[in-house]
């Protein structure tokens, strides 16, 4: 079930009112239902998945809890583990790797025929069980208490507006919003319609707009020139950020009409200076989880500099292999984790550069945002090439076939991106992402009605699937 169809209207339609009406242990029940529900509309056979890792992680988080021997405890930390990570291995990186292994042996002149599945990747796996892995492994910190209530912890897991494309919640944070009784507050609830039509709106009229100027130029690779080549990594650049951002957006609404708080996930990355910061505003939920659960216990920055970059190099490449079982992801993760070593290898010469005239600093910074984004923008070619044929075609491009870009693609990539800056700048220069919200009453209907026309005439009501499903 997609955010952007009318089956999810009438599905919300249906669950506000009767949600609200019911006191807190019913409301716990109907929201289990509900996402047991929305989860099943993809595939029923794999909500038996979902049940699997939530069952198994809440006995584990008891069996850490009561268990005082850390040898045991650990024991149980790692079935967990075993659990989601093979389910995820299974059906997302089994065929990666037997094709990897078969071609490799080609290479090598053994022709050994490996079995591959036929296996369709469960929507959303990818953030559940990280989610649910994250519950055990807090309970084994003590960082948390483990809930003795099923329906509650099942109610964390499966959380519908946030279960298939994130933001990753802790349980530290949610689990305790689904414990306690929620009150109605009609200023929440406007704010969660707010951000459902905000999120909507960037993903129908910005994203899916683009994605067909985006399609087309990366479906025909071997002919563009460079100006076209240009022209689909910077719609796909703000492509993939109205569709992630847009998701978020939808489910932070969806949650705040019920009730819930998540956390923000996007935090206008495009206006980065470092790669370090943009990764500090870019899906920040999937950061710091690969910072709390991985780059740390790996040792952090603690030790030499060669295991501080080695850590960052072998969290980034694991986090772009969590991406995707392709070796374009794992290339995008090694191109991220080499910008953030980079980064830190020149941070001490950027450091001295302290312009002190006004003017200065702003064009200082200005330019670090022009080639951070456009450092991120090539990290983008590499995430959205289907093959290393293709990415190496449109770099090829680029570099031997420089060009003018077609005005006819232009003017419509300009007509859908320029608002949406527009009203990035105006985030960014007031440090608000609500500036919106502390406008004047005739100000913020202007703005209203020209989303509510860009959603209607602009829209592209395909019902086209979110970016990050797939991951």
């Amino acid at each position: 079930m997609l955010f952007n169809t009318f089956h999810f209207a009438y599905f919300a339609a249906i669950l506000f009112p009767l949600y609200w009406i019911l006191p807190h242990r019913p409301q716990n029940y109907l929201l289990l239902a509900a996402s047991y529900y929305f989860y099943a509309c993809w595939e029923p056979v794999f909500l038996s998945l979902l049940i699997l890792s939530t069952v198994m992680d809440f006995a584990c988080g008891l069996a850490v809890d009561r268990i005082e021997d850390r040898r045991k405890r650990k024991l149980f930390v790692a079935l967990s583990m075993a659990l989601n990570l093979g389910m995820l291995g299974y059906f997302k990186y089994y065929n990666f790797f037997a094709e990897s292994l078969h071609d490799a042996l080609l290479r090598g002149g053994l022709n050994v025929p490996i079995s591959q599945l036929k296996v369709v990747l469960p929507i959303g796996i990818s953030f559940y069980t990280f989610q649910s892995m994250s519950y055990v492994i807090d309970v084994y910190r003590r960082d948390i208490k483990p809930t003795r209530n099923i329906v509650e912890f099942a109610a964390f897991v499966s959380f519908f507006p946030h279960l298939v494309a994130g933001p990753i919640m802790r349980p530290t944070t949610l689990l305790p919003q689904i414990e306690r009784p929620r009150k109605f507050d009609i200023q929440q609830f406007y704010r969660g319609i707010y951000l459902i039509f905000w999120g909507l709106t960037k993903k129908v009229v910005v994203a899916d707009n683009l994605a067909l100027i985006v399609n087309d130029l990366f479906g025909r690779w071997e002919t563009i020139d460079g100006g076209l080549a240009l022209i689909a990594i910077y719609a796909f650049a703000f492509q993939i950020y109205c569709d992630f951002s847009g998701y978020t957006d939808a489910a932070r609404g969806i949650a705040k009409c019920l009730g819930f708080e998540l956390a923000l996930n996007f935090n206008l990355p495009y206006f980065a200076t470092s790669p370090q910061e943009f990764w500090s505003r870019w899906h920040i939920s999937l950061s710091t989880w690969l910072r709390d659960y991985l780059y740390i216990p790996l040792g952090g920055s603690r030790g030499s500099q060669v295991k501080l970059y080695r850590n960052l190099m072998l969290t980034m490449i694991i986090g772009g292999l969590w991406h995707g079982a392709a070796w374009t992801f794992v290339l995008w993760g090694f191109y991220q984790g080499a910008l953030l070593v980079v980064h830190r290898l020149c941070r001490p010469l950027l450091d001295r550069i302290r312009p002190t005239d006004l003017i200065d600093r702003a064009c200082w910074k200005a330019l670090r945002i022009f080639v951070t984004f456009h450092l991120v923008c090539f990290g983008w070619l590499i995430f959205r090439a289907n093959s290393i044929a293709q990415l190496k075609g449109m770099i090829a491009a680029v570099v031997y076939r420089p060009a003018i870009p077609a005005s006819a693609y232009i003017l419509p990539v300009a007509i859908v991106i320029l608002p949406l800056l527009i009203y990035q700048v105006a985030q960014f220069l007031s440090k608000d992402l609500d500036v919106m919200a502390r406008t004047p009453w005739y100000v913020r209907s202007v703005f209203y009605t020209a989303c509510f026309y860009a959603f209607v005439l602009g829209g592209e009501f395909g019902g086209g699937q979110f970016i990050y499903f797939q991951f």
